[in-house]
């Protein structure tokens, strides 16, 4: 009971305690208008707080540099035709299952490698980023990732200053929205990659990562503990039989492109936001 009591207590001071952190980080950033007002929930104050150890101060400057990168690259107004071809061979989209705890996931299988440019794999993946974040169940804030490594080789593996750039996007301007990404059967080869760009890993990333060997038990079961097996496929380990169809897909994110629309453009009205309270003021974005 004594414990229980103390776990409690612990519980209510650290709430407590983000509550004050988020209401100092709003006081400094000041008004919000426009999309970066939609952007700040509470919530999302709390991840760039998590990310930068609490410290108010860091983490305005980190949201001050994401609404820089926002505005300029865009994310929110990327649309699945613009990218679409990069999906044609399935090589990354978001799966219709979740894990366990119900966090949107993302599959991805780089030995599916179709394209040259990286300037367009790194906006497909962006698209994808934002398009799992839309589909989060309300109360989850992150996303696993699936990585099949079947068919991986030097030559279909991204360039060092590639994976760089996607590790910055990921670390700097998608904080805490990483739950776990598995690595399923990298070969022995990838290692060779792997030693370079774990040093591009903060420290919290890096803890984030799981190889996975299907031939080894304790991989076997923290398949297990994160994934269904009904829902998981089977070259994950699973027992689904899943089939990507370009078309089918497709349909699906055009679906999605109009739910995302309506969500960061709500026609005239601009979100105005005040000491986290939200208002409407009429103003071009």
């Amino acid at each position: 009971m004594v414990k229980e009591n103390c776990a409690c207590l612990k519980t209510i001071e650290y709430k407590i305690f983000t509550i004050l952190q988020v209401n100092e980080l709003k006081a400094k950033l000041g008004p919000l208008v426009g999309r970066n007002a939609i952007y700040c929930s509470d919530a999302c104050l709390k991840r760039y707080l998590v990310a930068r150890n609490w410290n108010v101060d860091k983490a305005k400057k980190m949201l001050e540099e994401t609404f820089k990168w926002r505005s300029m690259y865009k994310p929110d107004e990327i649309r699945w035709p613009e990218i679409a071809f990069e999906s044609e061979t399935g090589k990354l989209y978001r799966a219709s299952f979740h894990d366990r705890e119900g966090r949107t996931v993302l599959i991805m299988k780089p030995g599916k490698q179709n394209t040259t440019s990286l300037e367009n794999q790194i906006r497909h993946l962006v698209y994808l980023m934002e398009n799992a974040l839309l589909n989060l169940p309300e109360g989850q804030e992150q996303m696993s990732w699936l990585i099949d490594f079947n068919g991986w080789s030097l030559s279909t593996s991204v360039p060092i200053k590639s994976a760089r750039e996607t590790v910055n996007i990921l670390q700097n301007h998608y904080p805490e929205r990483l739950a776990l990404a598995f690595l399923y059967n990298p070969p022995r080869i990838f290692e060779a990659f792997w030693k370079v760009v774990k040093y591009f890993l903060d420290p919290k990333t890096f803890q984030k990562v799981r190889f996975v060997y299907p031939k080894k038990q304790e991989s076997v079961e923290l398949m297990k503990s994160y994934f269904d097996e009904e829902n998981l496929p089977s070259e994950f380990g699973g027992k689904a039989q899943l089939e990507y169809v370009h078309e089918e897909y497709s349909r699906l994110m055009i679906q999605d492109d109009v739910k995302c629309a309506a969500f960061w453009e709500p026609g005239e009205k601009q979100h105005h936001v005040i000491n986290g309270y939200t208002s409407a003021a009429v103003a071009p974005e």
